[in-house]
Parts: structure tokens; C-alpha cells; sequence
């Protein structure tokens, strides 16, 4: 999602993004003595450094790759707990440890792939406190972190592609639980 900002000054100099270095030209129009500069405005990433389990099976290996790239590109840190081999494995034996670092507060968040995404999920919300949330589209895991507080991104690798998974993740990261009447809801889900 990206937010216009409008700056405007009668001097085209003046109209800088600095010091907001994830803002991006837009488009400038002259009207008379003003300047009118939009600027589209990234969402801010959380800038405090966090902590990444990630878990995958066989259909998962490129993507997990991409992922590793993509939050040690943002200055995380990543715990892999997935295969790097294109063999076929079963999914749980890499998902459990994923489960494990979340539950036991290791880690700030998982992420977790297969190939539908629902074994993954599944096995991870065998452990309690894990909050698994299989997502195909950025406007699900938005929903999945603002109203169920996921701590997990379960992923379907034969049916996103990586620029989306990372699209995904970006919001993930990027997207705070909203509390409120949520939280209530949550509090409920437990099994003693």
C-alpha cells in the first residue's frame, strides 16, 4: 500500500524526501510560483532488528532462500530450520523446530512453507501458543497479524510465486496486532 504526501513550495528546490529515505518521486506540477511534488511513501518497516524461525519442505527450498535474502537484507536475523535439498522430506521435521522457537519465545515470528501451505500450518498449531496463518494474499496476512495476532506465515509455494511471498512477508513484518476486541477472541482459542 502506498500513502501520497504532498509537499509544496514556491521554491522546486526546497522539495526534498531527505530526510525520509523511503519516500519515492511521484510526480511535480507547476502551478505559477508553486511547485506541487507527490511523493508515494513506502509503509515503514518495524526498524528495530527481530528474530526469524523459518521452516520449509522440498517445494519451499527457492523461497526460503528469497526470504533469508530478503529480512537479512533488512538487518534480521534468521534462524533456518528448513531442508536446501530439492529431495522430497516430510514437512513436520522441518516445521516442528519452527513451532518450538515460537512457542518458547526464541524468536519474534516464524515462517513457514510447503506446497498447499496446510500441512505446515497444521503441524505448527499442534504447539501451543503458536498462532499458524496460512496466507495467499498480502490483505489475508494483514488480517491474519491485525486480528489473530499471527506469530506464524504459513506459505503455499505451488500457488504464490516469490514476489509475492515476499510481498507477503513485507506485510507481515510490517503489520501490528490490533488488541482491542481481538485480543478477547485469541484468549479463547487455547485448548488446556
Amino acid at each position: 500500500m502506498f500513502y501520497p504526501v504532498i509537499f509544496t513550495s514556491k521554491n522546486s528546490d526546497q522539495l526534498s524526501p531527505q530526510p525520509y529515505e523511503n519516500l519515492l518521486t511521484f510526480s511535480s506540477i507547476h502551478l505559477g510560483t508553486y511547485s506541487h511534488t507527490y511523493w508515494q511513501c513506502l509503509p515503514l518497516l518495524k526498524t528495530q532488528q527481530m528474530t526469524f524461525s523459518i521452516g520449509n519442505d522440498h517445494a519451499g527450498v527457492d523461497y526460503k532462500n528469497a526470504i533469508i535474502d530478503f529480512l537479512e537484507s533488512k538487518g534480521h536475523n534468521v534462524l533456518n530450520h528448513g531442508t536446501d535439498a530439492p529431495d522430497s522430506v516430510d514437512y513436520p521435521d522441518f516445521i516442528h523446530p519452527v513451532a518450538e522457537d515460537v512457542s518458547e519465545q526464541k524468536v519474534d515470528l516464524g515462517i513457514i512453507i510447503c506446497g498447499s501451505g496446510n500441512g505446515a500450518a497444521m503441524t505448527a498449531n499442534k504447539h501451543q501458543k503458536v498462532r499458524a496463518a496460512l496466507c495467499w494474499t498480502k490483505e489475508i496476512v494483514a488480517l491474519a497479524r491485525e486480528h489473530n495476532n499471527a506469530n506464524i506465515l504459513s506459505l503455499p509455494a505451488r500457488f504464490i510465486s516469490i514476489p509475492q511471498a515476499l510481498a507477503m512477508v513485507e506485510t507481515y513484518i510490517s503489520t501490528d496486532f490490533e488488541g482491542g476486541r481481538h485480543q478477547g477472541r485469541i484468549d479463547k482459542m487455547l485448548c488446556s
